[in-house]
């Protein structure tokens, strides 16, 4: 793969590098739902991003979000990135882990 193209994967997908990380979030428990923000540093300012976890019978799953939000200031970010998980939750349930 280019390294353009790897380096953007890794940063979408957590991969390591300083660039782009942020400190961690706390946290955020919502209808059986739990929200991990994960604002990411970008030329603009921090970028809409977080995980949303549910633990089924069969295992935990995850949904991973980004969107072309950004926030100005870090605590900005970790808000918005829970109010569009609870969006997320509220509009699609369940049906966000569907492959």
């Amino acid at each position: 793969m280019a390294p353009g193209i790897s380096g953007f994967f890794r940063s979408l997908f957590g991969g390591g590098g300083a660039a782009g990380s942020a400190k961690e979030a706390d946290a955020t428990e919502y209808n059986g739902y739990t929200i991990r923000p994960a604002p990411r540093r970008e030329a603009a300012g921090w970028l809409t991003v977080g995980i949303i976890v549910k633990e089924f019978p069969e295992g935990v799953k995850e949904h991973r979000f980004i969107r072309a939000d950004t926030s100005t200031s870090w605590d900005d970010a970790v808000a918005l990135s829970v109010r569009k998980a609870k969006q997320i939750i509220d509009e699609q349930g369940d049906r966000m882990f569907r492959e």
